[in-house]
């Protein structure tokens, strides 16, 4: 962290930036997780409204990252400075009020400058801070519209995929939708419509609250009752295919941190859910507590745990991610295409060892929250070659709401970003999930 000059650190507003801007590092310099970030003591010391635009501004940067680089990188002759990061993170936090978000441009130009003035390197460009965001202010709309930003916002590799899999259209489709803060989707135990009535939200063809909703989560009205958890629509799919759970025990692989277990005990079934992470699942059972649900928990190597047979297991297995930039807006610039081959590898064994652990006559699901074909349909075609026990048992429209457009040919679930579209776009758009469900013969 950067530490305040006592010269600045008392304007209105800085500290807010400057928690910001070391997040916004952390991602991009020291690749941590956002949201691993988001829940640091030093965010604690600032009251909610300021948590809350700490939140919106780094997830901002990383979103519109590679827009707001092209515009400042336009505006400056000789390009960012290389000898001091705070510059390009002050100027980023600058433009990205200045674009995006309600603050005046003169708050956004003044707290980026003492921002830099706080960094003993930064300080000396602190006059080129002020002319880049100032120019910025008058000029910035109309190159933002002449921008490509689906391009821009995207890294190289990841668009690349994304057309070669799903096409250009469709693509773009999903960097638009990325680029957009999502709304905040909520699995209830019950009467959806009358928490969608109380929350201001609707309820969604497939049955999920969606709600835009400000402030702490745990403050709203619900939480501390248990009557709902956090969990976007894509993502309360996949335990829907396991069907009819009452009464049948059911092992949720790579459970934390609970969402599909929560559902599951919430059908009925007697589950075991498995992590390897102790702490992950420390947090599972805390929010089986909050929902009054019930599951027996396991700390293990989910390639290696030997129990069973089961009814039913569900595989939501680790991942890219890439599904979920929309929700995490730091998964392009941590990850790389040189992760999937070893995620590839990990998914492979998770498969092979949970097929080993389904009766006869069970159901296998496997999901990711990936948009990459090796990580979903490719991994299944894989494992249906390998084992000649399995097949696949494809998902009927009906089970997902009458949502066609979700199912491959196959009859498998693939939602995109782009999908369930809306006027207001705040209150458009999937995680990009891929689901499979297999029975043991």
């Amino acid at each position: 962290m950067t530490a305040p000059n006592p010269a600045t650190s008392d304007a209105p507003g800085l500290a807010a930036r400057r928690i910001a801007a070391d997040i916004v590092d952390g991602v991009l310099r020291r690749k941590r997780p956002l949201d691993e970030q988001l829940e640091s003591t030093a965010l604690n010391t600032l009251e909610e409204r300021d948590r809350a635009l700490v939140r919106q501004l780094a997830a901002t940067v990383l979103r519109r990252r590679g827009t707001l680089r092209h515009l400042l990188g336009a505006l400056t002759e000789k390009g960012l400075p290389k000898d001091a990061p705070r510059v390009e993170s002050a100027l980023l936090i600058g433009a990205a009020q200045i674009l995006f978000l309600d603050v005046p441009d003169h708050a956004a130009v003044d707290l980026s400058v003492r921002l830099a003035q706080e960094d003993r390197k930064a300080a000396r460009y602190a006059n080129l801070i002020n002319a880049v965001l100032r120019r910025l202010g008058r000029e910035g709309k109309r190159r933002l519209s002449e921008a490509d930003s689906a391009l821009l916002d995207t890294p190289d590799w990841l668009m690349k995929r994304w057309i070669a899999h799903y096409g250009e259209s469709v693509a773009r489709d999903i960097a638009t939708a990325n680029a957009q803060e999502p709304a905040l989707d909520l699995s209830v135990k019950g009467e959806p419509q009358a928490w969608a009535e109380q929350l201001g939200g609707r309820v969604l063809a497939t049955g999920t609250v969606r709600a835009i909703l400000r402030g702490a989560i745990p403050k709203l009205p619900g939480f501390e009752d248990g009557a709902w958890w956090v969990q976007d629509a894509a993502a309360a799919l996949p335990a829907r295919l396991l069907g009819d759970l009452r009464g049948k025990t059911v092992a949720d692989i790579c459970a934390a941190p609970g969402g599909k277990t929560a559902q599951l005990a919430a059908a009925g079934a007697q589950v075991t859910a498995v992590d390897r992470s102790e702490s992950r699942l420390k947090r599972l059972r805390e929010n089986l507590a909050r929902l009054n649900l019930q599951a027996d928990t396991v700390v293990a190597d989910a390639t290696k745990w030997q129990a069973g047979p089961f009814d039913a297991v569900l595989v939501d297995a680790p991942c890219s991610s890439t599904g979920t930039i929309r929700r995490h807006p730091d998964i392009p610039w941590l990850k790389s295409e040189a992760d999937l081959k070893a995620l590839i590898a990990l998914q492979t064994r998770l498969l092979d060892h949970a097929a080993e652990l389904v009766r006869p006559g069970g159901t296998l699901v496997y999901c990711t929250c990936s948009l990459e074909h090796e990580e979903g349909e490719e991994a299944i075609a894989a494992l249906l070659n390998r084992n000649p026990q399995l097949r696949r048992r494809p998902v009927s429209p009906g089970e997902v709401s009458g949502l066609a457009e979700l199912l491959t040919p196959e009859g498998d679930l693939r939602t995109l970003p782009c999908h369930l579209p809306d006027p207001d776009p705040r209150m458009s758009g999937l995680d990009g999930f891929y689901a499979a469900r297999i029975e043991r013969n």
